[in-house]
């Protein structure tokens, strides 16, 4: 029979009390056993018709307000969220056998926060900031070449500043549920939910 993974969390049930602890705990377990990527995320929002809308994206910050990734402010899904500003988030790291639910809205990002992690990437992917008019049709590869050419040009050093149409989210959640693998499928659901007075409630689900 196998064994389970014992989550710390249920040795200590006081500490049960703060999700994003929780969050943190299975992240630094995520980055020590997955090949590659333990901060991607499945990120849905909702088309103008009520649709759902996904895509796998990066996490790039985490702290008590909640959950940062960046985007360009033209893009699909920035679209969709200017609209219904309802989110949900799915981490899944299968060398663990594990999974979180996340569901929230989002905000804007501050200037600062967004200047501050635009310098941080490489040179390229600011250029490629400029240069892609992300989710709109692109006639073929060598368009996309011509332009970050054109703004390599422009931007020979680097000192490249922020594009106006890229920024940021933080996702605020109000739900958390944490999914552990176990044996016979009798798999441990953990969930917390916001209280009006800023803390949370935690329990458990049936499997």
């Amino acid at each position: 029979m196998l064994v389970p993974t014992i989550d710390p969390f249920d040795r200590d049930p006081e500490a049960m009390t703060d999700p994003f602890a929780h969050f943190q705990e299975w992240m630094a377990e995520a980055e020590k056993s997955e090949p590659s990527d333990p901060n991607a995320m499945t990120v849905v929002s909702t088309t103008l018709d009520g649709k759902p809308s996904a895509r796998t994206i990066l996490l790039k910050g985490v702290d008590p307000r909640g959950f940062v990734f960046y985007t360009n402010k033209q893009s699909r899904k920035a679209g969709e969220l200017a609209a219904n500003a309802n989110i949900f988030l799915l981490f899944f790291w299968k060398s663990l056998g594990r999974q979180i639910r996340i569901e929230g809205t989002v905000e804007h990002v501050t200037d600062a926060e967004a200047d501050a992690y635009y310098a941080s990437r490489p040179r390229v992917s600011r250029l490629g900031a400029w240069a892609s008019d992300q989710s709109r049709p692109l006639e073929s590869r060598a368009e996309l070449e011509r332009r970050l050419a054109e703004y390599e040009a422009k931007y020979p050093g680097e000192d490249i500043p922020r594009p106006p149409h890229w920024s940021g989210y933080r996702v605020l959640p109000s739900y958390f549920e944490f999914w552990q693998n176990m044996p016979f499928r009798l798999h441990d659901r953990t969930i917390y939910e916001a209280l009006p007075d800023g803390g949370w409630t935690s329990g458990k689900l049936f499997p």
